[in-house]
Parts: structure tokens; sequence; C-alpha cells
């Protein structure tokens, strides 16, 4: 009897990639209803209030019936609305915070498309996430929503930038320890997945700490340009302090105010699934993405549990740290919600423009320096 293999069976190799798409989309709307559930949660305990409490034990699905809520709610449609861009528009937003999952790496092999070039893929298709949400704002026919998806527009536009040459010195570090491990070339820098691999052992060898003891004085660089990344991104997914385009002091809820239902919640998870992304993307690019705070090296070599084999075992240990990775910044986001007040939009566009993006121009000249003149051996 033939054995199957899906890298040559091609009915295989498409079937192993559909349970792998399904698995990350159920895994990410499972997790968002939860995470949405500790942000309440977080935000209530800063204001010593107990947060949803009712709906299941301690609250846990409270999501769950919100869900049910907007799905079974009337779909309104405003009179002079273009009805076909308006619909279109949450579910372009819903796509492509979706889409993006594809190249973040869960564990060393648990990967959806491990491509060579996957940063420029993030890049693309967040790129084409603002559509959706000029999209909304137009097609309402309606000054507020209008105001709030151009505040938007300009908003993501803006802290793109800055996210942008942050990336590249991560780039730029993870080339140059390719190159001195003999392991690879620029390309090979933009893989998230060699991203990660080149921060494993001690937690030292993490891009926020430099990268490596070799590289220990990076640490002057790479710090910054984390909390900058860290800035950039709650600016980019519309996240307090920085939620301007849906002010509802100056906006009536602003490129949203006139969805409701099903297009609402589209726009919702959506955003949430930025949010997490953002965290999954700081986790990798900082802080070891899989890796562990430790060597793993040998610990799951020549044993099996359970009839699994180690290797299973591994990969669920490293996607186990990715998870706790990515939670502590949501936290941390969560944090960020809580206890900042909201920036006016003349302070968010000096932040970004004067101050982000000369500082993360000189961060890239100060790693390009780095990798030319160190002598890292």
């Amino acid at each position: 009897m033939p054995v199957f293999d899906p890298n040559t069976d091609p009915l295989g190799y498409v079937l192993i990639h559909l349970l792998g798409i399904v698995l990350v989309v159920v895994g990410v709307l499972l997790s968002l209803a939860f995470l949405l559930l500790a942000d309440r949660k977080i935000w209530a305990g800063v204001q010593m209030r107990k947060g949803p409490n009712v709906v299941g034990p301690f609250g846990l699905l409270q999501s769950f019936a919100d869900f049910f809520k907007f799905v079974f709610k009337e779909i309104v449609i405003p009179a002079g609305a273009d009805k076909g861009v308006f619909l279109l528009a949450p579910l372009l937003s819903f796509i492509f915070a979706f889409v993006m999952w594809a190249a973040i790496p869960f564990a060393p092999e648990w990967v959806v498309a491990n491509i060579n070039v996957g940063i420029l893929y993030l890049f693309a298709v967040s790129s084409l996430g603002v559509y959706g949400i000029i999209m909304g704002g137009w097609a309402s026919n309606s000054k507020y929503p209008f105001l709030g998806s151009l505040r938007s527009a300009a908003q993501m536009v803006s802290y793109e930038v800055s996210i942008g040459f942050v990336i590249i010195t991560v780039i730029l570090l993870t080339a140059i320890k390719l190159a001195a491990a003999h392991q690879g070339s620029l390309v090979d820098a933009m893989n998230l997945q060699a991203i990660a691999s080149m921060q494993q052992g001690w937690f030292w060898n993490w891009n926020v700490f430099g990268g490596g003891l070799k590289h220990l004085p990076m640490i002057i660089v790479m710090f910054p340009m984390m909390v900058v990344f860290f800035v950039s991104f709650l600016a980019e997914t519309n996240r307090p302090p920085f939620d301007l385009p849906e002010a509802e002091s100056e906006l009536v809820a602003g490129y949203q105010v006139e969805y409701s239902s099903t297009p609402y919640l589209l726009f919702m998870i959506g955003e949430y699934s930025n949010i997490v992304l953002m965290c999954a993307l700081m986790t990798t690019l900082f802080f070891g993405g899989w890796s562990p705070p430790y060597p793993t090296t040998g610990w799951f070599e020549g044993w099996s549990f359970l009839g699994i084999d180690a290797s299973f075992w591994g990969q669920l240990h490293a996607l186990v740290w990715f998870c706790i990775k990515t939670v502590f910044w949501f936290f941390m986001v969560a944090m960020m919600k809580a206890i900042v007040p909201r920036y006016r939009y003349d302070q968010l566009m000096r932040l970004g423009w004067k101050i982000f993006l000369p500082t993360s121009l000189v961060a890239v000249a100060a790693v390009a320096a780095w990798g030319v003149f160190a002598p890292l051996g």
C-alpha cells in the first residue's frame, strides 16, 4: 500500500494547507473572544469595577453573547448610502486582517506560508487594510464617518512609515547575524521564520537586547526601536491613546457610526485581529518569536509521549511561549487604553513625523554602520 506524502501528492498538499488555514482562523477567532473579554476586565480592574461577570462562569461567555447579538440584529443601511460599497468595506477589513496571519510563524515548523519575503507580504496587505475604512466612511454618505475615515487614512499612512524603518533595523540586524553564521543573505532576513530562529538560545539573543552578546552595543538602538514600534502600532491599529478616527467626543464614533449588526461586527473583528497580529509581530521581531528565553537544544530528541513523536511536543512548547509573549503585549495594549489620555490630532502627527521618523532613520543608519564597521569576526 503506498504511503501518503503531502509533499508529493498535489491533493494532499492542498488539504494540508487548507487544514492549516482553518486551524489558524478558528484559533485566532477563539483567542479574540477571550482577549476582548480580557481587555474589558483589565479596564474594569483599573477602574476598580468587576467588568463582565454575568454570562457564563466569571463572564467567560460574554464575547459569544455579544457575537450572537450582533449576528441576529437587523442590518440597517442609510437611505443615501452606496449599498454595494457600504457592505463591501467591512468585509474587506475582515479579510485583510486575517490574510496577514498566513506569514506569522507560531512554531519552528508551524506557519501557513513560509515565504522568504514575509515582511514585504505583511507590508503589502496591511497597506490595503486602510481601504476598508475609507470605503466605509465614504459609502455612509455622512460627514462624520467621512471625516473619521480621512483621519484614519492619514494616521495609518503616517505611522506605517516609522514602522517600516523600525522593521528595516530588525532586517539589517538579522542579516548581520545570518552573514556571520554563513546561513543566508539580506533577502533571507525578510523571512519571519529566519528572524525568529536567529534569536534562539538565551534571552539576550533577542533583538530587543541587541541580538546577542556580540551585538550587545546595539541595545541602545534596538530597545528604543521596540518602544517606537509599540507606540506606532497603537496608532496604526487606531488604539487608545490614538483612537482619533473613532473619537466619540468629536466624531460620534467616526467611520463606523452608520454601521450596525454583522457589518459592524466585521469591522470590530478586523480591528482586534490587527491588534493581536501586531502583538504577535512585536513578539517575532523583538522578543524571539516562538523561542523560549532559554536554550532547548536536545530537549525533545529521542522520546515520545502518548504515542506522539517528540518533535510535536517541541513545536507545542514553542507555540506556548509564542502565545505567552503575544498575550503579554496585548495586556500592555489594554493598559495603555486604561491609563493614557487621548492625544490631540496635531500631537499625533507631530509625534509620527517629527520624532519617530527621524529617530528611526538614524537607527537604520546606526545598525547598517554596525554591520559594516563592527569587528564581529
